[in-house]
């Protein structure tokens, strides 16, 4: 009993050391930001005091728009129940900083020249497209998309949207909006060059949400993650077989890249299948990659898809 105690112990320790090297000298990188809640602040706005926060969020008040609308806002019953509804999943700022924070100190450890942005939150009419915006030096973003997958809300939202309109995927979707930001859309029309593009933006889900597991990273499911993992060996065959890979067919998109209840192999397997399972293989690729080249992650973001393909070695997991 001893020995198991002991052996457990050093476990313990070669773990927490393990993590350490570069896990603490994340933890050690200075990040500072404010959140500003123009949430909060406009649902306690009245007529009289509109003008005051119209100074401070210019942003959010277009020059073209008479005040009569914004006053029309302030006083939908609409309005005041979806700023009720982000008041009761996001009552102060805790949670947001719990996911910024280490978010931040990841994007710049790997990242040096990424510039902390203020953050500033609002409501957005449920505005399932624009859940997370950069804009300069300002993240915005917008909270009634994240009430929970099952929010009366989102009842007449297709299923596969709804299921991460929920606080899980805010930290996914900061990192991807931050992602897009790095990484240069594809010169390349092939079918191979697009699903590169996004296996880079996974990767750097990989090195800035170490806690967040492989389906949050990339909106699946449990139950969808594993049936891509699963189905990875028939995936690739399909994808080789039917010469997807460097075809330029727009529509191969559709099948397999944007969001969607499914992926359209035009098999009996499609209703099982999750969408963006393009997405998926070339995060595959892209992690065989790293796996198998000792490049930097600056220099993964350079790398064109055909040279990061021929060098990844990639070999679905059989």
């Amino acid at each position: 009993m001893k020995y198991f105690s002991l052996l457990l112990t050093i476990l313990l320790l070669f773990a927490c050391d393990s993590k350490s090297k570069v896990e603490q000298e994340i933890e050690e990188i200075p990040v500072e930001f404010d959140i500003m809640r123009f949430d909060k602040e406009f649902d306690a706005t009245t007529p009289e005091t509109l003008a005051s926060i119209k100074q401070k969020y210019p942003v959010f008040f277009p020059r073209q728009f008479h005040d009569s609308v914004w006053i029309a806002r302030i006083n939908d019953t609409l309005q005041q129940q979806l700023n009720d509804e982000v008041q009761a999943i996001f009552p102060s700022e805790e949670k947001l900083e719990d996911v910024l924070h280490p978010l931040f100190q990841h994007i710049k450890y790997y990242i040096p020249q990424f510039e902390v942005p203020t953050v500033v939150t609002t409501t957005s009419d449920v505005d399932y497209q624009n859940k997370v915006i950069v804009a300069d030096t300002l993240l915005v973003l917008g909270l009634d998309t994240y009430l929970g997958s099952e929010h009366p809300f989102y009842v007449d939202i297709n299923r596969y949207i709804a299921k991460n309109l929920k606080e899980e995927q805010l930290g996914p979707d900061v990192a991807s909006a931050y992602a897009r930001q790095l990484i240069a859309k594809p010169r390349q029309r092939s079918f191979l060059a697009q699903i590169i593009y996004f296996g880079k933006e996974l990767y750097l889900k990989d090195l800035w949400l170490p806690e967040a597991t492989d389906a949050a990273k990339i909106g699946y499911n449990e139950e969808e993650m594993q049936w891509a993992q699963d189905n990875e060996t028939e995936i690739w065959r399909n994808f080789v077989e039917n010469e997807i890979l460097y075809s330029t067919n727009p529509k191969l998109g559709a099948r397999f890249i944007a969001p969607a209840p499914f992926s359209k192999f035009y098999l009996e397997i499609d209703n099982e299948s999750p969408g963006m399972i393009g997405r998926f293989v070339g995060w595959q690729i892209v992690r065989a990659y790293m796996e198998n080249n000792d490049t930097s992650v600056e220099e993964l973001l350079r790398t064109p898809a055909d040279v990061i393909f021929k060098q990844s070695k990639y070999k679905p997991k059989r």
